[in-house]
């Protein structure tokens, strides 16, 4: 069938029209936009309370000191851009796991786990620790791996743990390469 078969309506088949089509495209590419521009929400996977919660969790992992810690190399920001795609199973384990640290924390403290002070957070997260292993384990292993990680992936922010190890940022993928250990020449 060709294209102006279509258009026009082949003999004997009901054909799409050119209108027709148009306005059903139209109707929904304003759909999907609409959509898009309705989430107010900066996070992919978590909702503003998880996310957080989630942020209180790493930065007690990784505090700030006269170094960045988690909140500051965006670990939240990593793990919730894993989580839609390459940590997509851990979902699941995500949203039941921060609900149960402050379900924890509001049974213990009378208060979700990021309205904790950070020595009651601590105390909180040692009980987690003990009820919850296998998700402590788990946010403990993607907040390194948001902290240490390359800052393409969305942690790491502004190279913080590379420059506190000294290790320089790499240069631009794609780009031509250069040995800083030499001069440059022109």
């Amino acid at each position: 069938m060709s294209v102006n078969q279509i258009s026009r309506g082949a003999p004997g088949r009901r054909g799409v029209r050119r209108r027709k089509f148009l306005g059903a495209s139209v109707a929904t590419a304003a759909g999907v936009a609409a959509g898009c521009g309705s989430s107010r929400s900066p996070w992919r996977f978590l909702t503003a309370r998880e996310a957080f919660t989630l942020e209180a969790i790493c930065q007690q992992f990784i505090p700030a000191d006269q170094d960045g810690g988690a909140r500051e190399a965006g670990v939240v920001n990593f793990i919730d851009r894993q989580l839609v795609s390459h940590y997509r199973r851990f979902q699941d384990a995500y949203r039941s796991g921060i609900a149960r640290v402050d379900e924890i924390s509001s049974a213990r403290f009378g208060k979700p786990f990021g309205e904790l002070t950070q020595e009651r957070q601590a105390a909180a997260l040692a009980e987690v620790e003990k009820q919850e292993r296998a998700f402590f384990d788990m946010v403990l292993a993607h907040t390194m791996q948001g902290f240490y990680g390359d800052p393409r992936h969305g942690g790491n922010r502004d190279w913080v743990s590379w420059r506190m190890l000294g290790v320089p940022p790499l240069p631009v993928r794609g780009r031509r390469h250069y040995d800083f250990t030499k001069p440059q020449s022109a």
